[in-house]
């Protein structure tokens, strides 16, 4: 039987709530099915090395014909072992075979788990220095739970937007990313620097300046 550490559960928790995909493999297990772009292979490769006795085998390269532009495009596919365990986390999040926002999300929130959550589907605007967590197609009363379980966890105040065909966002004003930022940089890697860009002391002395 595979252990997982207090600090591979957060890691898992994060990847479950953005990207990954658990797929029901029995009554008891699942595995996790990790998809990137060729942009992100080294992220992919993150994820992997963070599991190393979860995962064997090598990732796929694989190509898919997008329905509408007709273009193909690449993407690396790698899965995991089936484990109860898995198992155990798909009925928590996918009820009734459907990916779901569980209702006690704080009991799966950490520091760790927001920023993998956030190298997933994050988003930052350089136009306005502001960030956005995209939740995909989850319905409102499921955005409200997250925007709660993150005020509640990270004192981080915030503001659920609706995207209309992207679906609901958690938006952070410029204020509260320099206050994300301290929360989570140590967890991302470097290839995410993007997606939280600002130097929080330059940014507070900035503000103290104008006074």
């Amino acid at each position: 039987m595979i252990k997982i550490s207090q600090r591979q559960k957060q890691i898992l928790y994060g990847i479950i709530l953005g990207d990954g995909y658990l797929q029901k493999t029995g009554e008891k297990n699942a595995r996790l099915r990790l998809e990137h772009g060729q942009k992100q292979k080294e992220y992919l490769f993150w994820k992997e090395n963070q599991f190393k006795k979860l995962f064997q085998g090598k990732p796929v390269y694989l190509e898919r014909t997008h329905p509408k532009t007709k273009k193909k495009y690449g993407y690396w596919r790698y899965q995991s072992q089936s484990t109860p365990y898995l198992g155990k986390l798909r009925k928590i999040f996918y009820p009734q075979d459907k990916k779901k926002i569980p209702r006690n999300l704080s009991d799966y929130l950490s520091s760790q788990t927001l920023a993998v959550w956030y190298m997933d589907d994050g988003y930052f605007s350089q136009r306005d220095n502001s960030s956005y967590l995209y939740l995909g197609r989850v319905s409102q009363k499921e955005a409200k739970d997250v925007s709660r379980a993150i005020l509640d966890s990270f004192n981080l105040p915030n503001t659920i937007l609706d995207k209309k065909i992207k679906g609901y966002v958690i938006y952070f004003s410029p204020k509260i990313v320099i206050k994300l930022k301290r929360l989570i940089k140590k967890y991302m890697i470097s290839q995410f620097d993007y997606k939280l860009p600002l130097d929080p002391v330059t940014t507070d002395s900035l503000a103290q300046a104008k006074r």
